[in-house]
């Protein structure tokens, strides 16, 4: 692939809201595919950029396209997400989406209060922000919405 342009598959999960997605990353059992479900059973209405939706689960294949990055699933996953102790499910999705934001799910006395500035990170050469979530926080889902539609990140540049 020329002009910048790059693929990678992450061990991840993708959901996106609007014409952006977030891009979850941790280790098994972190909870990614849980934060996902959630995130795609959760409505805020007043954010008027309709519902989540899932992008991939558990491997995210990440393209570089010039400065900006975008997420898919691999054919064989397109459309399924884990549920733990329900198996692997079928659910709507769609991809591909522009990662926005990077998602790493830590403990919760690792989440920062008011990250000024975010963190970030770089994959295939593309600087994104890193919001850092306690995936089983009740809160979470509310938390990643707020981001991905608010992007916090961009007003404090």
């Amino acid at each position: 692939m020329g002009d910048g342009a790059s693929e990678t598959t992450l061990h991840a999960t993708a959901f996106g809201l609007g014409d952006v997605c977030a891009l979850i990353r941790g280790p098994s059992g972190s909870g990614k595919s849980d934060l996902a479900l959630r995130c795609l059973a959760t409505q805020l209405p007043d954010l008027k950029l309709g519902a989540a939706y899932l992008v991939a689960d558990d491997h995210v294949v990440v393209r570089r396209l010039g400065e900006r990055l975008t997420a898919e699933p691999p054919a064989t996953l397109a459309g399924l997400i884990e549920v733990r102790g329900l198996g692997i499910v079928t659910v709507p999705f769609r991809a591909p989406a522009e990662v926005a934001l990077l998602v790493d799910l830590v403990a919760q006395e690792a989440v920062e209060r008011l990250p000024d500035p975010w963190p970030v990170d770089t994959i295939s050469g593309v600087t994104r922000p890193i919001l850092r979530l306690c995936a089983f926080e009740a809160s979470a889902p509310h938390k990643l919405l707020l981001a991905l539609a608010q992007r916090p990140w961009e007003s404090r540049r």
